[in-house]
């Protein structure tokens, strides 16, 4: 009898599905360690969130984006790529919106100005953030909702004209139930981004979150790494128990890992057909709002303030970034750009407008805002939706929140729902993604791999779903 013959080792393969942020830092940490990977993504370009459009020549984010000096996950790979240079700091001015008033609020001195409040209550507000900072264990807030803690802190007065309005403009019918870690986390954030007079500083790349997102999209080519536009992962193919590949359409991708990063509901429909009905109820659990954002092109600048919080319940956008005040106006062939945003549940009638209603519903109350405001003003505008934008993050969110590994062998989890204490961001998608990347990295390197050889063709014709 001939002696068997020994099957070579072949490198492994992993499949990411999603090709923003997350999904990307997730690849760049696979190809970098030489496994083969192949990035699923149903829309025509990279970045997700931070997709883009042109204006003026330019690319310019659908959603607004911008980066806080703290956040060290972004800027360290930015060093990696060797775009240092690519990234502007610069002081914004934060104002808000409050019976049919604008206040300035970039600075402490701003706050004792606020005269919206009484003295008592402007002190109140510039001690309410100091002990904000001072929380070190946001554990101790997981059981109470940001209503009860704001309240505690602040007094009824600072809650009932600063953070009430904020709450239910940003999470509506669900602002009661929202955790105190998601305001704990937003109010640290923003207090550790101050230069040295308490001005807010905070960072951009130059050309665009898109730039980055096509930088490091070329970096994962350049080591080995494949991404598929256009393509959408429609289902996960099994063999003994663990993954093996995934389906888009006609096409599979053999996989020995699978990172999904898309909002948990839709990787639930991946899921359904392999894991435990109490699993994927779990992965459903988590509820999100979607957002609306109108982006106008205008002739002129509406204000001198970056971001204005709108403190105004009968006004349909919970704030309004003048992107133009914090990226010059001259990136964009002179043309000044303002995002309006509104987060809402998805049966919202804001949801089911069409692009040309949501601009006449808008226009009404911009000109009650800023009086001198005219339609003439608008050179373009655009409509942009994404369904699964924010999770809710109410209280005890982390008893919620799934673990990275899923009970699909070889199927890993890193959504935005998952960063949690942090709040959805640039830099927590690249500090999940890359977290991952190097788990799932070290998983397929302890583990014996023989068997295909690589492309989808050459997948065993037995393997069912």
């Amino acid at each position: 009898m001939s002696p068997r013959m020994p099957q070579s080792r072949r490198a492994p393969r992993a499949v990411v599905i999603g090709a923003g942020f997350t999904g990307l830092a997730a690849a760049w940490e696979l190809a970098r360690r030489g496994i083969g990977v192949t990035v699923l993504e149903s829309d025509r370009e990279v970045g997700g969130l931070a997709g883009s459009f042109e204006v003026g020549g330019t690319r310019l984010e659908k959603f607004y984006h911008h980066w806080f000096t703290t956040d060290r996950h972004v800027n360290e790979l930015v060093g990696e790529l060797g775009v240092e240079d690519a990234i502007v700091y610069r002081p914004t001015r934060t104002g808000m919106y409050y019976a049919n008033r604008f206040y300035r609020l970039s600075t402490p001195r701003d706050v004792l100005r606020f005269d919206a409040l009484s003295f008592s209550g402007r002190l109140r507000l510039g001690l309410l953030a100091l002990r904000a900072r001072q929380v070190k264990d946001w554990r101790a807030l997981e059981h109470r909702t940001a209503a009860e803690w704001l309240l505690e802190l602040g007094g009824p007065e600072v809650y009932r004209v600063v953070w009430q309005p904020l709450l239910e403009g940003k999470f509506g019918p669900y602002g009661p139930q929202i955790s105190a870690v998601w305001i704990w986390n937003k109010l640290k954030l923003r207090g550790g981004s101050r230069d040295a007079k308490g001005a807010e500083m905070l960072a951009y790349y130059r050309g665009g979150f898109a730039a980055l997102a096509e930088r490091l999209a070329s970096a994962i080519r350049e080591a080995g790494g494949v991404i598929r536009l256009e393509t959408a992962a429609t289902s996960l193919v099994t063999h003994r128990g663990r993954i093996a590949g995934v389906q888009s359409g006609a096409a599979l991708y053999p996989a020995d890992a699978v990172i999904a990063t898309p909002a948990l509901p839709v990787v639930a429909e991946l899921l359904e057909p392999h894991t435990p009905r109490a699993y994927i109820e779990r992965l459903r659990r988590i509820r999100y709002l979607a957002n609306v954002c109108l982006v106008l092109e205008l002739d002129r600048s509406l204000s001198e303030t970056y971001w204005l919080n709108v403190n105004d319940p009968t006004f349909p956008f919970v704030g309004i970034i003048e992107h133009t005040n914090f990226e010059p106006a001259a990136s964009y062939g002179g043309r000044h750009i303002v995002y309006l945003s509104r987060y809402l549940p998805e049966e919202s009638a804001l949801w089911r407008m069409n692009d040309a209603e949501v601009l006449e519903y808008a226009i009404p109350h911009l000109q009650r805002m800023f009086p001198a405001f005219s339609r003439q003003w608008i050179l373009d505008a655009r409509v942009w939706r994404a369904r699964w934008s924010q999770p809710i993050v109410e209280r005890q969110y982390g008893s919620l929140i799934p673990e990275r590994e899923t009970p699909l062998a070889g199927v890993y989890l890193a959504t935005m729902a998952q960063v949690y204490p942090e709040d959805r961001g640039t830099n927590y998608a690249i500090r999940d993604g890359r977290a991952v990347g190097r788990h799932v990295a070290d998983a397929l390197e302890s583990r014996p791999l023989h068997g295909w050889s690589r492309g989808p063709a050459e997948v065993p014709s037995g393997l069912a779903g």
